[in-house]
């Protein structure tokens, strides 16, 4: 028998729970992104239901069609890759971006924005991994993204975020949420006015309870909530 949505849920909440309580953590703090990309509305409909307040997609035109249907009683995140040609969508359509990754983008977000009266919220996405296949700035050039996007009007950046390489154990992942921790504490240490740095979101459905440890305060979960990919 296929484990329900609900039954996913409670168990990740549980992990969650567990995960904190290790690390001296209020399990209020982190909060569950549950990553809905290529999953059908029925599904996405018994999480909501369940308790998920807050979705995760990757990609635009899935997640207009979804919201349409849905609606926006929750909160709709965009945690993929985003192009510069898209952000006159994104700032429409969704609640908080994880994925800023450079000048162009924020410049282009924060000017749509400013189109439709509002202040985007996000998070800067930080390649440590240095893979190719994978989006971000470098940390070496993150401060410097960081004073460039503090002088860019509505647009509001509260944290970073990281995608670690793929691993089989979790512990191989803790460097990576350990590494983006301490960016975290150089850029609050710098001061720059209008940044903050109150959120790291970090840690899948593999290895999220090392990424809590490590100071996650958003976790993105897809699998183990929906099940495998179809």
């Amino acid at each position: 028998m296929i484990p329900s949505v609900r039954d996913n849920l409670t168990r990740v909440l549980e992990r969650i729970d567990l995960a904190a309580r290790r690390a001296g953590r209020d399990p209020e703090e982190i909060k569950l992104v549950a990553v809905s990309k290529t999953v059908d509305v029925g599904r996405i409909r018994e999480a909501i239901e369940a308790g998920v307040t807050i979705l995760g997609e990757n990609y635009v035109q899935e997640a207009r069609e979804k919201i349409q249907e849905i609606g926006r009683g929750i909160q709709w995140h965009m945690i993929g890759h985003l192009q510069s040609n898209k952000a006159k969508y994104v700032v429409t359509l969704f609640d908080y971006i994880h994925s800023i990754d450079g000048v162009p983008l924020a410049h282009e977000i924060g000017r749509r924005a400013a189109q439709k009266g509002k202040s985007v919220r996000g998070l800067v996405e930080v390649n440590l991994s240095g893979e190719a296949s994978k989006f971000g700035v470098s940390a070496d050039k993150l401060v410097g993204l960081m004073h460039h996007i503090a002088e860019i009007s509505h647009i509001s950046i509260e944290g970073l975020m990281t995608m670690p390489p793929f691993f089989d154990d979790p512990e191989r992942a803790r460097p990576y949420f350990v590494r983006l921790r301490e960016l975290r504490d150089r850029i609050q240490e710098e001061g720059i006015e209008g940044i903050r740095m109150d959120e790291l979101s970090m840690g899948m459905s593999g290895d999220f309870e090392a990424a809590i440890e490590e100071g996650a305060t958003m976790i993105r979960v897809g699998t183990a909530i929906f099940g495998e990919r179809r």
